[in-house]
């Protein structure tokens, strides 16, 4: 609240006048100071309560309307008058002049020096009573935390401050408003803040209508948010107090809830790993957390992103509840992701299959994926590749991490812009090949539960290593005789000799279809495919041929 003229006239013990400028009786009194000097303006700075006797008043008529208008036009906040010792009365070219200008003159029944202690003690009191107000806010604020979190605390300020309140994201990104609707001042603090270059920071934006105060939020290193304050101008000393417990707040605020995303997303991701480990079902994944729903977009950033970048960065580019279903570990082939693919993709053929792009791909051109923007946020290289379902996240994984290893470039590149990638995949049904998979592997699984030993992973180390079976027995942490053994059983299980280029062929290609095509098809590209299926089907259904 301002001591203005009107309010300073109804002081107790003040004994004043009104005689004329009524209209400026709202400009507010900072000070109030004795002059004589026939133009005080150089030794005024704003808000002051003139006082003289007259004695510098000019003598001409148009000396004294000049004197009037200096005074207005330099911020003074009301000319006072004690007559009957060097002036009996105020000319009335002064009195005119001064409502002209809006500029209230009085005449002061009051001793000087009782006003200026009455001016002073009430700016003391004020002071008092904006310490109380900032501490009953102060608390209101702390109260709101607890029980609302970052809703509360924005509401709870922009009711003490008498105004408007607007959180932004580290990239000046509108977070939460109140009210809530879209205001023209947003854009002015959006602009304040991304013109920071992302450092903590804190200024005010006065138009001399409005305030509107900026202020990072963080206690070290980049802001991890910011927080707008409208008021009216001119800006109060208190709310600027209140903005920075309220940016405290907010602060710890944040940094709780994305400690709090940041465990759970360990948590989930733990999940994650197991599942490409090997160690659990990929479709349990979806009954012990929340999943987004099929397809998915698995991105491998490449190494060194920490999960809380990671975290931070899925927040910023993931529609609104989307954070929550994706999936990230990291991993020492680099950061993965399971994300919802997007389906609303830019350049999308009419009529064609749902999230298929021209050419008959699925996954669409890179501008509209989650990873190009993930990875730029990230600033990393990364890779991608489509999921039609959990199943074939594993795969995914394998085929986005190999385009990160074989590097090549700073963004983002998807199985689906690799030509023979892509063409590949087109050849196959993937369902086709998962049962031809399962068919030709069937009798050497079966062995193993019925008689232990990993026939399977010991086939693949040995064909990987090119036969070597030392370099085999050291990758599997075995003896060699122990691989040799199982290689016997193997043969003889599969119905074959390795030496047989075919039968070699039939075991190497179920071993390495997962991994040669890409997951993410959903429907046979061609007539060859179709043929590919009806074969399948049959192996299915006979077992695989020696």
């Amino acid at each position: 609240m301002a001591l203005t003229v009107a309010r300073t006239m109804a002081l107790p013990g003040m004994r004043m006048r009104l005689l004329a400028g009524r209209s400026g009786t709202w400009r507010a009194v900072r000070w109030a100071h004795v002059s004589e000097l026939a133009d005080p303006v150089p030794w005024l700075s704003g808000g002051e309560l003139v006082m003289t006797i007259g004695l510098g008043l000019p003598a001409e008529p148009d000396g004294r309307r000049a004197y009037v208008e200096r005074l207005a036009a330099a911020g003074c906040a009301a000319l006072a008058f004690a007559l009957h010792e060097a002036m009996e009365e105020v000319p009335d070219d002064l009195l005119d002049a001064a409502d002209a200008c809006g500029l209230p003159v009085l005449e002061v029944l009051t001793s000087f020096i009782s006003v200026t202690e009455a001016v002073a003690r009430w700016h003391a009191d004020e002071r008092v009573r904006g310490e109380r107000r900032v501490v009953a806010a102060q608390e209101a604020m702390a109260r709101a935390a607890l029980a609302h979190g970052t809703a509360g605390i924005l509401r709870t300020l922009a009711e003490h401050a008498a105004g408007e309140a607007l959180l932004l994201g580290p990239h000046g990104e509108h977070k939460h408003a109140v009210p809530a609707r879209e205001r023209p001042w947003h854009a002015r603090a959006a602009e304040a803040a991304a013109a920071s270059g992302g450092g903590r920071s804190a200024g005010v934006l006065d138009d001399g209508i409005e305030a509107v105060q900026v202020h990072s939020l963080g206690f070290s290193g980049a802001a991890t948010g910011w927080l707008a304050v409208r008021t009216a101008s001119p800006l109060d000393w208190h709310v600027r107090m209140l903005t920075s417990h309220a940016a405290c707040l907010l602060a710890i605020e944040l940094l709780g809830l994305r400690v709090g995303r940041s465990r759970m997303h360990a948590q989930r991701g733990a999940l994650l790993a197991a599942v490409l480990d090997g160690r659990l079902p990929a479709a349990r994944l979806g009954e012990l957390c929340s999943v987004a729903a099929a397809p998915y977009e698995v991105v491998v950033a490449r190494p060194g992103v920490s999960l809380e970048a990671a975290v931070e960065a899925l927040e910023e580019v993931t529609e609104a509840g989307d954070e929550e279903t994706a999936l990230v570990c990291v991993r020492p082939e680099g950061t993965v992701f399971v994300l919802p693919e997007n389906t609303g993709l830019p350049g999308e053929q009419a009529g064609g299959l749902p999230g298929e792009q021209a050419g008959g791909r699925p996954g669409g051109q890179a501008g509209g994926r989650l990873g190009v923007r993930l990875c730029a946020r990230l600033g990393v290289a990364g890779g991608g590749c489509r999921a039609a379902g959990l199943e074939e996240v594993p795969a995914a994984v394998r085929h986005a991490a190999a385009l990160v290893a074989r590097g090549g470039g700073d963004g983002y590149a998807h199985v689906d812009d690799m030509e023979p990638q892509a063409l590949l995949r087109d050849a196959f049904v993937p369902e086709a090949a998962r049962r031809f998979s399962t068919a030709v592997l069937r009798p050497l699984r079966e062995h193993e539960a019925r008689h232990g030993g990993d026939l399977v992973g010991t086939l693949r180390a040995y064909l990987e290593a090119g036969d070597n079976a030392e370099t085999a027995a050291r990758r599997l942490g075995v003896h060699r005789n122990t691989l040799r053994r199982r290689l016997a059983a193997a043969e003889r299980v599969s119905g074959g000799p390795l030496t047989d280029p075919g039968h070699r062929l039939r075991l190497w290609l179920a071993l390495s279809l997962p991994d040669l095509v890409p997951p993410g098809s959903s429907r046979a590209a061609n007539g060859d495919a179709v043929r590919l299926d009806r074969r399948a089907r049959n192996a299915d259904a006979e077992g695989p041929h020696p």
